[in-house]
């Protein structure tokens, strides 16, 4: 039987996870955890996708670093993806920012890995591939990484392709026939399109990988520099392009969820993103394969019951429909629609939840409405509320979206002036 070289050079590579984002505009459901440590698709974090990636594509030495409100997020990587085998050589390891160049904290991508420089030289890895925490997407590294080492480049940057209009928001690439980066802008006003489709450009990932030795190299060299912000997009690709070899690795030929020939990335950085990409996933045929059993959705979860139905009368009949309703979660007498229950969530008898996104451990009371709305983990809402169908009340006592979607949080149901209006 021949051997996967692709699982020869994952076996070879180090990941490293930058994992320590607020996510501030996720608003009040990063108050208290990291944007990576976000609750997502019923039983799941946002982390959990890059680190199924690493798994799934052989990558078994993978390091988390964190910096905001990380104690979730630790807790969770700790308990969710301690399976690997340490006598294998396997492991995610969780790097709390620790201060060790001196008396500051992370000042940038590039900083973050430079001050854990000496993780990698334990490692001894040949390549590194430094990955965002905090996207929904299956890729296969092992792809990326056999390209990277078939074209001989220094670094390789995983690209795809986006809106012009949203082109503002990534680092846009220029690249040659070959897919050579030959220019390279993080988040320009006025973004270059692709030669051959005005209405798209082509953008950064935030998924690098480099040859070890020279990461090193050139993490020093910008760490020497006083005139940098030690950031990978700002700093050090633009330099790059110009002095090294920087390859483009097109999404498409790594994607595992394509959607017809479009691949499957996104980034559910503010609440209405969050809400659709999790409503999405109750769909039919949503653009998010959770079933696939050749590219597993990983992580140990912890044992809880079923999901439970109750009650079976005209009025009072416990249904979901077009809904994901997770393990623990009791619906009693109540009507769910189009809606994600993540664990432990109960619902009321009487209630109606449509539309919804409803986060772990959330008590909804009976005779509640609820229509178009996020509910944070473990909060309890009162029998009677109407949300969702009066926005200029639901402004007064809640967060409401440019889209209308109602954010609801602990801190906001036990606000006074709510309590006084309710």
């Amino acid at each position: 039987m021949k051997s996967d070289p692709r699982r020869a050079l994952t076996q070879q590579t180090y990941a490293l996870v930058l994992a320590g984002g607020r996510g501030s505009r996720l608003r009040q459901l990063t108050d208290h955890r990291a944007k990576p440590a976000v609750p997502f698709a019923g039983t799941m974090r946002i982390i959990d996708f890059v680190l199924g990636n690493c798994v799934n594509s052989g990558l078994r030495r993978v390091g988390v670093l964190t910096q905001y409100k990380a104690q979730s997020l630790i807790r969770h990587v700790e308990r969710s993806w301690g399976f690997l085998e340490a006598s294998l050589g396997e492991y995610v390891d969780i790097v709390p920012a620790q201060q060790q160049r001196d008396e500051r904290w992370y000042t940038g991508t590039a900083d973050a890995v430079h001050q854990n420089l000496d993780i990698l030289r334990e490692s001894r890895p040949r390549y590194v591939m430094v990955l965002g925490g905090d996207h929904v997407y299956k890729m296969d590294y092992g792809v990326l990484l056999a390209e990277h080492v078939e074209r001989g480049a220094d670094m390789s940057v995983a690209c795809l392709q986006v809106p012009l209009a949203e082109a503002c928001e990534f680092g846009v690439m220029t690249v040659d026939a070959r897919d050579r980066v030959v220019g390279f802008e993080e988040k320009p006003a006025r973004p270059k399109p692709l030669p051959d489709q005005p209405d798209r450009a082509l953008a950064s990932m935030g998924i690098y990988a480099f040859n070890a030795d020279f990461l090193v190299e050139q993490l020093e060299r910008d760490a020497a520099d006083p005139a940098s912000s030690h950031d990978f997009g700002k700093d050090l690709i633009p330099r790059l392009v110009h002095s090294a070899y920087v390859h483009a690795h097109r999404f498409e030929n790594s994607c595992v969820n394509m959607v017809g020939d479009r691949p499957y990335w996104r980034d559910v950085g503010t609440l209405d993103a969050y809400w659709e990409a999790n409503l999405d996933l109750t769909h039919v045929v949503p653009e998010l394969n959770l079933y696939d059993e050749a590219w597993p959705m990983l992580g140990r979860q912890p044992h809880r019951p079923p999901a439970k139905f109750v009650f079976d009368d005209a009025g009072r009949r416990g249904i979901a429909v077009d809904s994901l309703v997770s393990d623990g979660c009791i619906v009693s007498g109540a009507l769910v629609r189009r809606s994600i229950l993540f664990y432990n969530a109960r619902v009321g008898e009487g209630s109606v939840v449509e539309d919804s996104v409803v986060l772990p451990g959330a008590q909804i009371g009976r005779d509640v409405r609820l229509k178009r709305a996020i509910v944070d983990k473990e909060c309890v809402l009162p029998d009677g509320l109407r949300v969702g169908y009066d926005l200029a009340r639901d402004r007064e006592r809640f967060n409401v979206t440019e889209r209308g979607v109602v954010l609801i949080s602990p801190d906001m149901l036990g606000h006074p002036s709510w309590l006084e209006t309710r």
